[in-house]
This record gives structure tokens, C-alpha cells and sequence, in this order.
């Protein structure tokens, strides 16, 4: 399984923006597949930001929580990140990130994610 983060750039405070990430690989299937979007700030660890289960549950961090939506589109095996009200603090590398499983619950630390994205930057100016 591959995974590819694209969408990310320079925006303003308050702009919005859509990161996706596109899975590729033969057995991959959203409906055994728990998704993931991380960040990394400069200097700062790596993240949770958003996840979607193999059946559908969303979670967010505290952070984005009423900002970012994540989604997903099985047709285009297609993971998405849309970024509303974005703000300087969310500037960050964003990564996906992916995990075979059958529990409906994720994990949050890195770890447990074994396939990632090789990141999309998201510059948020004021």
C-alpha cells in the first residue's frame, strides 16, 4: 500500500484548503482501512490531527476540532483533509497515514500507523 499527500501551499489566515491523499495497492479497501492525517511543525513533534475508521468514525484533535473535516471517497481511493478557517499555528508538514485493521477504534501516537505519505507543506501568513 502507497500513500500520496498532495494539495498543500501558501495561504492566509482565515483561507481554506483541501489536502488529499491518494492510496494505492492491490488489497487496499477503505471498508479494512483506518485513515489518518498527522502534522508536523517545525521543531515539534508529529501530531494527530483527524482519522477516519474502516467504518466511517471521525475523530479530530482539540485543535481543528469545527475547523477541519476529514473525509474519504472509495471510487478514488481518496482520502481528504478540508481546512477551513485556517489559522498561523496550523502551518505544519501534513502527512496521511494509513493502517490495516479491524478494530473500529485508532491509535493517536505515530506508531501505530504503519504506511504514511511522503507530506504536503501547509504555510498559513497572517
Amino acid at each position: 500500500v502507497q500513500l500520496q499527500a498532495y494539495g498543500g501551499g501558501l495561504v492566509q489566515a482565515g483561507d481554506s484548503l483541501r489536502l488529499s491523499c491518494a492510496v494505492s495497492g492491490r488489497t487496499f479497501s477503505f471498508r479494512s482501512y483506518a485513515m489518518a492525517w498527522f502534522r508536523q511543525a517545525p521543531g515539534k513533534e508529529r501530531e494527530f490531527v483527524a482519522s477516519v475508521s474502516w467504518m466511517a468514525d471521525r475523530e479530530y484533535a482539540d485543535s481543528v476540532k469545527g475547523r477541519f473535516t476529514i473525509s474519504r471517497d472509495a471510487a478514488k481511493d481518496t482520502m481528504y483533509l478540508q481546512m477551513n478557517s485556517l489559522k498561523m499555528e496550523d502551518t505544519a508538514v501534513y502527512y496521511c497515514a494509513g493502517r490495516q485493521t479491524q478494530f473500529r477504534n485508532v491509535q493517536y501516537g505515530t506508531t501505530w500507523w504503519p504506511y504514511w505519505g511522503q507530506g504536503t507543506l501547509v504555510t498559513v501568513s497572517s
